[in-house]
C-alpha cells in the first residue's frame, strides 16, 4: 500500500478514536448493563426471557457472564435488541496510533543501538552519548516510517 495514503488512513482512524478517548464513557454498573437496563425499565427476567425466546435461568446467566466479561458480542447484540437498546463495540486506544508506533519504533532501535554500542565498547570504538542519541532519533524515525509489522 501507498505510504502515503497509509499515513492518512492512519490519521483518519486516529481521529475517530480520539473522539471516543476524549468523551467520558460511563463506567459499566458492577452488576453489568443488561440487568441494570432491565432493572430501569421495570422489566423481569421472564419477559426478557421471553423476548429472546430462552428461558428465564438463560437470562440470569447471561447477565452473570456479562458482570464477568464473559458473554459473547453475539449474545450481547442479541439482548441490546431485545432490550430496545443499541451495542456499541470498540478498542480504544490509550494513546494515538501515531504514538504507539513512535513508542514501540524507539524502543527497537534502542535495543538495536545499545546492542551495537556496546559491541563497539567491547572493540574500544566507544561513540559518545550525542552520537548514540543522534543515531537512535534516526533509526526509530526511520522503523517508524518503515514497514510497520517489523517493529512489531
Amino acid at each position: 500500500m501507498d505510504k502515503q495514503l497509509q499515513l492518512v488512513q492512519l490519521r483518519q482512524l486516529d481521529a475517530t478514536l480520539n473522539q471516543w478517548r476524549q468523551s467520558r464513557l460511563p463506567t459499566r454498573p458492577k452488576q453489568g448493563w443488561v440487568r441494570s437496563i432491565r432493572h430501569a425499565l421495570g422489566m423481569g427476567s421472564a419477559a426478557l426471557a421471553k423476548r429472546l425466546q430462552v428461558t428465564d435461568s438463560a437470562v440470569r446467566k447471561f447477565e452473570e457472564s456479562e458482570a464477568a466479561d464473559a458473554i459473547s458480542l453475539h449474545t450481547l447484540r442479541r439482548i441490546a435488541e431485545a432490550l430496545d437498546c443499541e451495542l456499541h463495540y470498540a478498542l480504544v486506544p490509550r494513546q494515538s496510533l501515531e504514538e504507539s508506533i513512535r513508542k514501540q519504533a524507539t524502543y527497537v532501535a534502542h535495543e538495536r543501538i545499545a546492542a551495537l554500542t556496546r559491541s563497539m565498547a567491547l572493540e574500544d570504538q566507544a561513540v559518545s552519548e550525542a552520537a548514540t542519541a543522534e543515531l537512535l532519533q534516526r533509526e526509530a524515525e526511520a522503523l517508524a516510517a518503515g514497514v510497520r509489522k517489523r517493529i512489531w
